[in-house]
């Protein structure tokens, strides 16, 4: 459910900042006075003799030029996987804490109410490192070394949370290019086809599925990086959390050592 919530707040977001963007085109484009208007005109002009059309008409009739067999799919690939990395870049940011302050918090606690007091920081306290703290609390009565099988065990546990849908992320870098190769492949078979049924070689003959296997595998190849930029920023963020998460278990066993020496 929670990951739901984020995805679709990812969604909101990338929508609203899409319309926000949009107005303000349209809002840029719409002269104050006959002054800008003049100034403006050459602008314009320039720009459709160069361009011809918007980049977003030129971006679709491309799109539509590869075929939606072969461009679909690539761009279904694509959106599933910004979708995982979005949710997952939301996911770590909204668990990240102080951990210095957090670790202050507790022993203050501690050291003042005792494990219950401490335990309750934890309880409203969001992310791993004070679920991982809670465990190890829980488990105080039955000794240090229970505390630090917990502490391991636990970390585990989030440490799977974190990476969990990397899988699929890598998944989608992996096929993004592979389905715009298997277009290039069916391009060339298209143009080899059209040469055989006419029994001459012209480039109006092959460039139609010439045209679908450099489509497609552009595409591919875009799709690919885009996601791998997001993939390795994810990565990066759970290595960093997962150091956090093992220095602050180590310290939570010292805390716990100290206190039960009291």
């Amino acid at each position: 459910m929670k990951k739901l919530f984020l995805v679709l707040a990812a969604a909101a977001m990338t929508f609203s900042t899409a319309i926000a963007q949009e107005t303000a085109t349209a809002t840029a484009e719409q002269p104050a006075t006959e002054v800008v208007e003049a100034v403006e005109a050459p602008a314009l002009d320039a720009e459709t003799e160069i361009a011809g059309e918007s980049i977003h008409y030129v971006l679709m009739q491309k799109f539509l030029e590869g075929g939606w067999g072969w461009m679909l799919p690539i761009l279904v690939v694509l959106v599933l996987g910004m979708a995982i990395a979005i949710e997952r870049i939301l996911f770590l940011s909204l668990s990240t804490i102080n951990t210095k302050k957090f670790i202050a918090q507790v022993e203050a606690a501690l050291n003042e109410g005792g494990v219950e007091a401490a335990k309750e920081v934890c309880r409203n306290t969001k992310g791993p490192i004070a679920s991982i703290f809670y465990q190890g609390l829980d488990r105080y009565h039955l000794g240090l070394d229970a505390v630090e099988k917990a502490v391991v065990s636990y970390g585990s546990v989030q440490t799977g949370q974190l990476e969990s849908g990397l899988g699929w992320l890598s998944l989608f870098i992996s096929l993004s290019p592979s389905l715009g190769f298997m277009g290039t492949v069916v391009g060339l078979v298209q143009s080899f086809d059209s040469i055989q049924a006419a029994g001459d070689i012209s480039p109006a003959l092959v460039a139609g599925g010439m045209k679908v296997a450099l489509l497609t595998t552009l595409l591919g190849l875009i799709a690919a990086m885009v996601l791998q930029v997001f993939y390795n920023y994810v990565i990066v963020k759970i290595d960093g959390m997962v150091n956090e998460m093992e220095d602050a278990s180590i310290t939570l066993t010292d805390i716990l050592t100290a206190y039960s020496k009291k």
